[in-house]
């Protein structure tokens, strides 16, 4: 079975640094999910990439996500009018080394 990824950008205001990196490290794994990594890029520019069991997987698990997202959303600069505070982006895991 195809592994699927998904990867969502998002800028942290810096007075809430510590609050974002406090709720991402206690956030439980979600149903589906094999594992979330968390990678800044710059200050306070963070991409999380997961990786999950199936497409299927991660649509159940998105509205507990976006609860999630909810819980953080104070903590977020809006990326753009479009984007709001996050940019995502998924698909199915095509080459894995």
């Amino acid at each position: 079975m195809a592994k699927f990824m998904n990867i969502v950008r998002c800028k942290v205001k810096p007075s809430n640094r510590e609050e974002y990196l406090k709720k991402i490290d206690e956030m439980p794994k979600f149903d589906g999910q094999i594992s979330a990594k968390y990678v800044e890029t710059k200050p306070n520019e963070f991409f999380m990439i997961g990786e999950w069991n199936s497409e299927d997987a991660i649509a159940k698990a998105r509205p507990k996500m976006i609860e999630f997202l909810d819980s953080l959303r104070h903590t977020l600069e809006e990326l753009s009018s479009e984007l709001g505070v996050t940019d995502p982006h998924s698909g199915t895991v095509v080459i894995e080394k």
